[in-house]
């Protein structure tokens, strides 16, 4: 939600407009009658669930999905209607609040039906085909079999959809996402009925594998203005635009002499006299201790991150002296300079899906739209 006040000048602000045009892209990149599930998991990836959701189903998505039950009853309870589905497992013991809250569940497990009792309302379910990702889901044609039998001999549940997710879509070979497209082809010859929602294509594939978006596609990480993988960014149907930036001030200035160390370890030792500015941000806000080094924009130019971040400041080496209350990006444009999601991830060696998802509730989300 957004924040009425807060004091440190630390803060993420959220560009809804940003994510919207994303959707409203790929809505025309693919044919008109492909619904668009908005995936809003982990607090939409550190963009805020519940503000994100709004703006995707202004657009025109049709289903929102999270990764847990907690995530899906936490929408219902600020007030989204809208069908959602919950990617993630889910306990038998979460049967009857899933159907009393219109929440759709994804279930692969016949046994799972064994735990659950005559439900209040039909829940919807969606079966999750594992074609070679590994992680959930029906992985042979006979339990599937069992599955879809076991569920038809029940009225209160029904067979809304079926899906799998590729483990290859952002890479440049595609032999494992074509094996897994063709088996979940194979699988789909089991059902007697043809479930309403047939969904595989995550962003990746939603962008670049025009034969695999059947129904639905799982808009993800690209909804929020971020490439799957460098593959993917360079072979993009559309710009997508990055809809988080990071920002934050200046809180002190100081001139330290030649051999001055600064933070702990006294890993940093000035070769020469500089100027220092610390920064009300750190590790527990979510910017790593691996970011030292990072640059980050003041007046325009990038200044390097110095010395160890610590738990909730972190200092950096300037040009000059500059006054206090001097504006800071971490992430995002100032004048002529960038400073990416993309640029932060490759500092710290790891996928820019990890970056949003990592800053911490401390940081307050400031939307605009």
């Amino acid at each position: 939600m957004q924040p009425t006040n807060f004091y440190r000048p630390t803060f993420a602000k959220i560009d809804l407009n940003e994510i919207k045009m994303n959707i409203l892209n790929l809505k025309k990149h693919m044919n008109e009658s492909i619904q668009v599930i908005a995936v809003v998991k982990a607090n939409g990836y550190g963009h805020g669930d519940f503000e994100v959701s709004k703006a995707a189903l202004e657009v025109g998505a049709s289903m929102l999905a999270v990764a847990t039950p907690d995530e899906a009853i936490r929408l219902r309870v600020l007030g989204i209607e809208s069908p959602i589905l919950v990617l993630g497992a889910s306990p038998p013991t979460f049967a009857v609040l899933a159907s009393e809250h219109d929440i759709t569940v994804t279930v692969f497990q016949q046994d799972w039906f064994l735990h659950i009792p005559t439900l209040p309302k039909k829940l919807n379910v969606h079966i999750k085909i594992d074609t070679g990702m590994g992680r959930l889901g029906v992985t042979t044609e006979s339990e599937l079999r069992c599955l879809i039998q076991t569920i038809h001999q029940r009225s209160d549940v029904l067979i809304d959809g079926v899906f799998t997710h590729f483990a290859t879509a952002d890479e440049e070979n595609t032999e494992q996402f074509t094996s897994q497209l063709t088996k979940f082809k194979t699988f789909l010859k089991h059902f007697p009925e043809r479930p309403r929602c047939i969904h595989t294509a995550n962003s990746a594939a939603a962008l670049m594998q025009k034969d695999s978006l059947f129904d639905a596609v799982r808009f993800g990480i690209s909804m929020y203005g971020l490439s799957p993988s460098a593959h993917v960014s360079n072979e993009l149907p559309f710009p997508l635009g990055q809809a988080m930036t990071l920002h934050t001030e200046v809180v002190f200035v100081k001139k330290i002499t030649a051999g001055t160390t600064i933070s702990y370890g006294a890993i940093y030792t000035a070769e020469n006299d500089e100027w220092i500015a610390t920064l009300p941000i750190g590790y527990a806000d979510g910017m790593l201790r691996k970011l030292s080094g990072q640059a980050v924009l003041i007046q325009g130019k990038r200044m390097p991150i110095i010395g160890r971040i610590c738990m909730d400041q972190c200092m950096v080496r300037l040009n000059g002296q500059v006054p206090i209350g001097e504006p800071v990006v971490l992430i995002g444009r100032q004048g002529s300079e960038q400073i990416t999601i993309e640029e932060w991830a490759q500092k710290i060696q790891t996928i820019s899906y990890e970056i949003p998802c990592v800053l911490t509730n401390r940081v307050p989300r400031i939307y605009t739209s």
